[in-house]
């Protein structure tokens, strides 16, 4: 009885420092973009080459890079041209077919939220989802070259809109992905991957994982989707939300190494829990707000323990020079070297510089 009370103190204290820290958001829940791509039932009505196309919602990546393996360039490109949207969403095409889908979807769209993200046409946008408030992939790098690849999963606050922001740069994909893909360069490529609902400043939804078992679901199917298609492994990182997002997919997500930063908690007591055989690392800078937060979980609410304790398990990155809850990405700090060193598969620990 004892320890029930402790906890509810906890959870109560955690309430009460998120909203002092950051302003706790209410009126604001976000409702989570899941299932197959826009367009899919135009394309399931979709008879024009004499076959059925792939479903969506029930075909796994590796069922539909088959199926892409056996149309002519002419057919792909003509599924391309007719349900961009679909092709550009779905895990198992073509990366090349995937960005030219992007790219038509984004200059058809009207929306002026996604103008930045069309006016670039050397930009590789590996998914655009414009439902909900946007989603969205891209690719620094080349991913048919590379030798070492990474994803970056943020956390709150991000859409299609907020993706590549100008303020605050290290805090969003486009900003984390081009900063570690500057320090691992040439035979590596980055992915910023913006593909599920995140929550919308701090509030319930960043207190609970309704959005993070919805966003895992979607990104266990985008890695599958970059097995199937012959890309190597990544090594993921994952940002604030974002490692309760890895956390809860851990177990089913192909990953030579999870990196978490900023974490609340990966919704698992220590490393062991997570069910998973990819090297996990944690960093946490003393100056991050998010260390203020207790690790608990009860009743739905907190996200468990801390990924940087000791006792999780966790093989430690150095932070000690990343200021605030988004400064792990920038230019010359020790956390950044870790990170591309751990991407490129040589960093042990203890090898800060």
């Amino acid at each position: 009885m004892r320890r029930y009370a402790r906890t509810l103190v906890a959870v109560a204290l955690a309430v009460t420092v998120v909203s002092g820290t950051a302003g706790w958001a209410s009126g604001n829940a976000q409702q989570a973009v899941t299932g197959p791509p826009p367009g899919t039932a135009a394309w399931r009505s979709d008879h024009a080459l004499g076959r059925e196309l792939p479903d969506p919602a029930r075909d796994t990546p590796a069922q539909v890079a088959r199926f892409f393996e056996g149309l002519s360039e002419e057919d792909q490109q003509s599924l391309v041209t007719r349900h961009p949207l679909v092709v550009g969403n779905l895990d198992g095409v073509p990366l090349e077919l995937r960005y030219r889908a992007n790219a038509l979807s984004l200059k058809d769209s009207h929306d002026p939220r996604y103008a930045h993200l069309a006016a670039d046409d050397h930009r590789q946008i590996l998914a655009f989802d414009p439902r909900g408030r946007g989603q969205v992939a891209e690719v620094f790098g080349d991913l048919r070259t590379a030798r070492q690849v990474s994803v970056v999963v943020p956390g709150s606050d991000i859409d299609a809109g907020t993706f590549d922001r100008g303020n605050d740069v290290y805090g969003t994909p486009a900003g984390m992905a081009k900063s570690l893909y500057s320090q691992t360069g040439r035979g590596s490529a980055v992915i910023a991957w913006a593909g599920y609902t995140t929550p919308v400043g701090v509030g319930m939804d960043a207190a609970t994982g309704s959005l993070a078992e919805a966003g895992a679901d979607r990104l266990t199917r985008f890695g599958d989707g970059l097995a199937a298609d012959g890309v190597p492994t990544p090594a993921v990182f994952c940002h604030s939300y974002g490692s309760v997002v890895c956390g809860l997919a851990a177990s089913r997500l192909r990953a030579t190494d999870l990196v978490v930063l900023g974490s609340p908690g990966m919704r698992a007591d220590t490393v062991r829990d997570l069910h998973t055989d990819a090297r996990v690392w944690a960093a946490k800078d003393t100056s991050d707000w998010i260390d203020d937060v207790p690790n608990v979980e009860f009743a739905g609410l907190g996200h468990g323990a801390d990924p940087a304790s000791r006792e999780f398990g966790a093989h430690r990155v150095p932070a000690d020079d990343a200021h605030g809850h988004t400064g792990y990405f920038a230019p010359g700090t020790e956390s950044l070297h870790a990170f591309a060193a751990i991407a490129d598969g040589t960093y042990a620990e203890g090898d800060a510089r």
